[in-house]
């Protein structure tokens, strides 16, 4: 194994800047070139990681455990984000699971019938539901929770054609929820931590900015989407004798294993919550709970658990799994330390120019790479810049690892499985036009957040 990184070269660099930027290409041009995106990042991966040995910028050869002991470990493993792979993995087997019960048909009837069959409260319900398990839970659990719940209800309205608006706006929403708390995102996590800001005044900071990006982004969503509130008396009688028609027992076969599910729905969304505070599981991390959450589901199905292996989107783990080597790679080559050299020189624009700017740039990257090196790259920047800790450039650097998710399907996990669920629910959308469909809001959205950190942060 190398001791210590390799020097890489300029010319070296550049290349795989290339490669990263092929593969964003290909992403866009899915449907044209009829590939499946995990087959994409699949084959990118290896070209990366091939180049990576033949340059000599991977660590290849043996590591060390935690023992000490020296064990041969192939490099395309650790470059794996594999908490996060576990996250959706679990969580995706738990939903399945769960949703034999009948609770969460369940669920969303209740909420149907609480908004009366309109069309835009039901969108305020599902959108202020996001922002909440956003910011207690993780995006990926959130938006497949929150996703499952909106087809069921809209597939109850006789509504289908307009889940696409749900689906979308509630794909933004997680990454806005996302800014709520120090530990709604690993971003904030190691930003929070690099600056020395505490959980009460992330909140105190970031609440003010979240309330309002939430309400901008459900009232744009409606009018893009033409979600509307239900306009006549007759429109309105007609959508409550539908809902009273409603029965929210209908999808429950067994009493016993709803309330079991309704109980462990409970307790999965406690126990990820506070993963990091609870003895011993807070080491093995989120993916361990839901993993274990899915595991204990199942034993209610222990003689067919196949099908509902069978049943996972491989596509979407794999895509993820390769995306991970391919990032890896791009760290190595030294393309995050180029666009951390640019952001330096952002930097230097000045107080508000350069919080402002840096804030944009940092989206800009971040909605085509993984915000997490990107967070911890520019962290170690400002902290070798000697920036204090109450400079504005650090919540540039948090809103815009967040948000910046918003501007691409690959951007965020959680867009990447708000455009998965579409594709399952039959109202695909291509990468380039969830670009063209996110725009608006992602552009409010930091345009919202520039002049936030402008007005608050010195």
């Amino acid at each position: 194994m190398h001791e210590h990184a390799p020097e890489v070269s300029f010319e070296v660099t550049l290349l795989f800047a290339a490669v990263l930027v092929a593969m964003i290409l290909a992403l866009a041009l899915e449907e044209k070139i009829h590939a499946k995106k995990s087959l994409i990042t699949g084959v990118f991966a290896v070209v990366s990681m091939f180049l990576g040995a033949v340059y000599g910028i991977l660590p290849l050869g043996a590591v060390e455990n935690a023992f000490g002991e020296r064990i041969e470990l192939p490099v395309y493993i650790p470059a794996v984000d594999w908490g996060v792979i576990a996250i959706i993995f679990g969580s995706s087997l738990f939903v399945d699971v769960t949703a034999r019960s009948g609770l969460f048909t369940w669920i969303a009837i209740k909420l149907t019938k609480a908004s009366g069959g309109d069309p835009l409260k039901l969108l305020i319900y599902y959108g202020l539901m996001t922002v909440l398990f956003s910011a207690v839970l993780n995006n990926v659990t959130a938006m497949i929770i929150v996703g499952s719940l909106s087809a069921v209800s809209l597939g109850k309205l006789e509504r289908r054609h307009q889940l696409l608006g749900f689906l979308l706006v509630e794909g933004l929403l997680t990454n806005v929820g996302g800014l709520l708390t120090l530990i709604s995102s690993v971003p904030n996590i190691i930003v929070g931590q690099a600056a020395g800001i505490s959980f009460v005044q992330f909140f105190i900071v970031a609440s003010p900015y979240v309330v309002v990006a939430t309400a901008v982004t459900i009232a744009l969503g409606a009018r893009l989407f033409d979600i509307r509130r239900l306009g006549t008396e007759n429109e309105k009688k007609e959508a409550l004798e539908l809902v009273s028609g409603f029965d929210e027992n209908d999808g429950i076969e067994s009493r016993g294993f709803f309330y079991f599910a309704a109980a462990m729905t409970a307790a999965f969304i406690a126990a990820i919550a506070t993963t990091s505070v609870l003895p011993y599981v807070s080491d093995l991390g989120m993916g361990f709970v839901a993993i274990a959450f899915g595991v204990a589901m199942l034993i209610r199905y222990k003689s067919k658990v196949d099908t509902f292996y069978k049943a996972l989107d491989w596509d979407l783990l794999f895509f993820f799994i390769f995306l991970f080597e391919v990032i890896n790679v791009m760290e190595h080559a030294e393309v995050l330390g180029l666009i951390g050299d640019g952001l330096v020189l952002l930097v230097d624009l000045g107080p508000k120019t350069g919080q402002g700017a840096v804030l944009v740039a940092a989206a800009g990257f971040s909605a085509v790479t993984d915000n997490i090196p990107l967070a911890a790259m520019l962290s170690k920047i400002l902290t070798g810049l000697g920036t204090p800790g109450d400079s504005g450039l650090w919540w540039s650097v948090i809103f815009g690892a967040n948000l910046g998710g918003n501007l691409t399907p690959i951007g965020s996990a959680s867009t990447v499985v708000a455009v998965t669920l579409m594709h399952k629910y039959d109202v695909p959308l291509s990468f380039m036009r969830f670009v063209r469909l996110a725009f608006p809001y992602a552009v409010i959205q930091l345009v919202l957040a520039v002049i936030y950190v402008l007005l608050t942060q010195s």
